[in-house]
């Protein structure tokens, strides 16, 4: 159909790459031990969104840019890296509660606000159009009459299963702090080694090759 093969081998594919953690599952788990699965949920579908504009960019050839281009790249790359630093700063700055209650030491963002955040952290990360670019092509037959139309067919399958993975993942993810019942210092701690956590991402991506 429309050109594909081997679909099955595409929906693993894809639900493995998905499991993969970096910078999307760590918003997703952080929002949601600190502020419940709906800002969790919120998050996942920022993420999906901005994976549907990576998958319509490589559709149209955009992405083939980021691939040829190292100024291109490297722009786009070194404003996704100073966004997620820009987030780990505000997560390392997090502070201990009154100690009186389990409020989170991270402060609750409109959903808004935090489906910008997933959807910011993945449109700029350039590597996710790249990757969109060499990886879907290989399940779409050389002579498809649309190529364009099965790429984005596949791209919808991968951000449906990747959306299932990530609204699973803020679901339990807030009922596993509600079980711990995590106080001021375990809260202040995770966004702690969390905002770490996205120091390195956000340094690894500023450094990475085309």
């Amino acid at each position: 159909m429309f050109g594909i093969h081997d679909l099955p081998l595409f929906i693993i594919s894809g639900l493995l790459l998905n499991i993969m953690p970096g910078p999307d599952s760590l918003l997703i788990m952080t929002r949601s031990a600190t502020q419940g699965w709906r800002a969790g949920v919120a998050a996942s579908l920022g993420i999906g969104a901005g994976t549907m504009v990576h998958i319509c960019a490589a559709a149209l050839g955009l992405s083939a840019v980021l691939a040829t281009s190292a100024t291109a790249f490297t722009v786009v790359k070194l404003v996704g890296a100073a966004y997620i630093l820009y987030m780990a700063v505000g997560l390392l700055r997090s502070r201990k509660g009154d100690g009186k209650s389990v409020a989170p030491a991270l402060p609750a963002l409109p959903y808004r606000k935090i489906f910008a955040q997933g959807f910011l952290t993945n449109v700029l990360n350039p590597k996710v159009a790249l990757f969109f670019l060499a990886f879907v092509p290989q399940f779409i037959h050389a002579d498809a009459p649309n190529k364009a139309l099965a790429f984005i067919l596949l791209g919808c399958i991968f951000n449906f299963n990747g959306m299932l993975w990530c609204c699973g993942l803020a679901l339990s993810t807030a009922k596993a702090s509600e079980r711990i019942k995590l106080n001021p210092s375990v809260s202040l701690w995770l966004n702690r080694v969390t905002g770490s956590l996205f120091v390195w991402l956000g340094v690894k991506l500023a450094l990475s090759k085309q």
